[in-house]
């Protein structure tokens, strides 16, 4: 049997430890990732901002849940045609693709944990990921513009 004073220092080396790296499945501040204010056809949103190729390639994996009106926007170096899919990430998501201007080519929604790959129709500089539904729930469709992508950090 464990001694409970040893089990009360686990615990206490657990929470400091969680405090100190953060809990993956609350957001940008246990990412450090950047955030960047959008908005499209007057709803806002909260993005955590991946734009180096590592950050692009762990995207909400091991996440399991997101906060309302709070997704992840990829931003890529030039415009090209883009894939994604949802290995290793838990939370049902849909996609937004979006030109250098920032008008939505496509949206498709995506399923945890598969490979199945989600493509741009046409290419794209930006993916917004939101929690499954997001933008079908506000009317939102291709052809709109994501404002503020030129807030975004540097």
């Amino acid at each position: 049997m464990i001694p409970s004073a040893f089990t009360h220092r686990v615990f206490l080396a657990v929470v400091v430890a969680a405090m100190a790296f953060g809990n993956p499945s609350t957001g940008s501040a246990a990412t450090g990732l950047p955030t960047v204010a959008l908005t499209v056809n007057g709803h806002r949103i909260t993005a955590e901002v991946a734009a180096t190729s590592e950050q692009r390639a762990t995207g909400l994996m091991n996440r399991f849940s997101l906060q309302p009106d709070h997704g992840m926007l990829f931003v890529f170096e030039r415009p090209e045609p883009l894939g994604f899919w949802m290995k290793n990430t838990f939370i049902p998501l849909s996609i937004a693709f979006l030109d250098a201007e920032g008008r939505i080519l496509n949206i498709d929604d995506m399923a945890p944990q598969t490979e199945t790959t989600h493509r741009s129709r046409g290419p794209g500089l930006y993916a917004l990921e939101m929690r499954k539904g997001w933008f079908l729930e506000r009317g939102i469709k291709a052809g709109d513009r994501v404002d503020g992508l030129g807030k975004l950090p540097k």
